[in-house]
């Protein structure tokens, strides 16, 4: 895949014609947006515990060898079988190996990005094994054959009419178009594939240390179906999830849900420290980690390092004036919004996904309401740095940004320019350039609304 600034101006407009999708992401985001508010507001000294999150993730990327080290020698002294895959390709050999060594020919997974980042789903298929999403909103991009538009929800372009035709052509029945019809539909079809899937496939929020131990984060009774009905659970967990210790686990649990869906804690949080052990009813008798690279270790120790400390939980997705605009199908990754635009192309190619870095006002509400308060417009301006470096950009583009720059050097010319582009409809030019959704250009500059303030007052 490639997306350069002419691609992603395609995806853009398409998306912006679709209004269907325009509503559901606007109805989405705002809910979250306003969730995450309230449960930060209740929550004594939340400032403070973002403070001491960053410092927590800065301090285990600074040394993430001694902490993974750490975490293998528990979880496997805990009956974990920790397998290392240096990228993707590699990651899903592991799995697959795993599956066809115990004649497995179907298994159940639950939502995982990093499962959508090496593509296992694909390679699953490929081997002859069928993969069974089992979180609602992957199960229904999973029928609809589309990528997740969302980390957190991965169907949040699907209106509840557009998924009862997705599950009614599935089940061969008519569903109604009603949330707790669809979810019951869900359930039903689902429940046998949780009963006869001999491996369980997920990712991990957390990997703690000290214990061994990994933490999934769901807000569905399918994570733990998937971690104790199969008697194999593999996790595929990228290793920037380590962290050294419960207590430095307990804030970023305060922190994750309340940043992602608005709820002080997710409905599951699952501990899982092992296999079953003997006499125990429910759990898997084999437990499989792969750790995964797949580029993190490269940029250790560089000015993108900071991006690692990333807790997944899209807030910033949800502030941002493009990404409610366009949605993530636009963006191609698994990983959209600002936390996928610096993150995408560092993990899959700078030169592959050049657009990405343009996808910005650089408004700076991302690192606004960043949990770990993670910098992403000053690396959102040093990929865009890079791009120019390594001649990236359209020459047409370059041209423009730097006539751009010339004019805001020469204060009579700028004003009597944007004079003109207020007359003319300077925005429909600006759209041929700027990849992105940008609003019409205000018949006031801000000199003239400030004195209207003024006077007012």
């Amino acid at each position: 895949m490639r997306v350069d600034l002419p691609t992603f101006r395609a995806h853009t407009r398409a998306a912006l014609a679709d209004q269907l999708l325009q509503q559901s992401i606007e109805n989405a985001s705002g809910n979250f947006s306003d969730g995450r508010e309230k449960a930060l507001g209740d929550l004594p000294d939340s400032e403070a515990l973002r403070d001491q999150l960053k410092l927590i993730r800065a301090a285990t990327l600074a040394n993430l060898t001694e902490h993974l080290e750490e975490f293998e020698r528990n979880a496997t002294a805990a009956g974990v079988v920790v397998h290392w895959a240096q990228d993707a390709s590699e990651a899903c050999e592991i799995v697959i190996a795993l599956a066809k060594e115990r004649g497995i020919s179907q298994v159940v997974k639950t939502k995982s990005m990093v499962s959508e980042e090496i593509q296992l789903n694909s390679a699953l298929e490929g081997a002859g094994i069928r993969p069974v999403e089992t979180d609602l909103g992957e199960w229904i991009v999973q029928l609809a054959a589309e990528p997740p538009s969302h980390i957190i929800a991965p169907a949040v372009h699907k209106t509840k009419e557009q998924v009862a035709d997705l599950f009614s052509d599935e089940l061969g029945r008519s569903v109604e178009a009603d949330i707790a019809a669809l979810t019951a539909a869900a359930r039903d079809a689902l429940r046998g594939d949780f009963l006869s899937a001999q491996m369980g496939i997920t990712g991990g929020n957390i990997l703690v240390a000290e214990s061994g131990t990994l933490v999934l984060v769901t807000n569905e009774g399918n994570g733990r179906m998937v971690t104790s009905l199969p008697p194999v659970h593999v996790a595929v967990v990228g290793i920037e999830k380590v962290v050294p210790s419960w207590e430095q686990a307990e804030v970023w649990l305060s922190l994750l849900s309340r940043s992602a869906t608005g709820q002080p804690l997710s409905i599951y949080t699952n501990l899982i420290t092992g296999p079953a052990r003997p006499g125990e009813l429910d759990g898997p008798q084999e437990v499989h980690l792969v750790l995964l690279d797949n580029q993190r270790s490269s940029y250790l120790g560089t000015q993108f390092e900071e991006m690692f400390g990333c807790i997944r939980c899209g807030a910033c997705l949800n502030v941002c004036p493009v990404y409610t605009k366009v949605g993530g199908h636009a963006y191609r990754s698994p990983y959209s919004g600002p936390m996928g635009a610096v993150l995408t192309p560092l993990l899959f190619g700078k030169g592959q996904f050049s657009a990405l870095p343009q996808a910005s006002t650089l408004c700076g509400a991302c690192l606004d309401v960043c949990p770990v308060r993670i910098d992403l417009p000053r690396m959102l301006l040093q990929l865009r740095e890079e791009q120019v470096e390594a001649g990236r950009l359209p020459w047409l583009g370059v041209w423009v940004e730097r006539a751009a720059a010339w004019v805001m050097t020469k204060p009579k010319l700028y004003r009597m320019l944007s004079l003109l582009a207020r007359k003319f409809g300077g925005t429909r030019l600006a759209k041929l350039f700027i990849p992105f959704p940008i609003p019409e250009i205000s018949q006031q500059t801000f000199h003239q609304l400030w004195k209207s303030r003024e006077l007012e007052e």
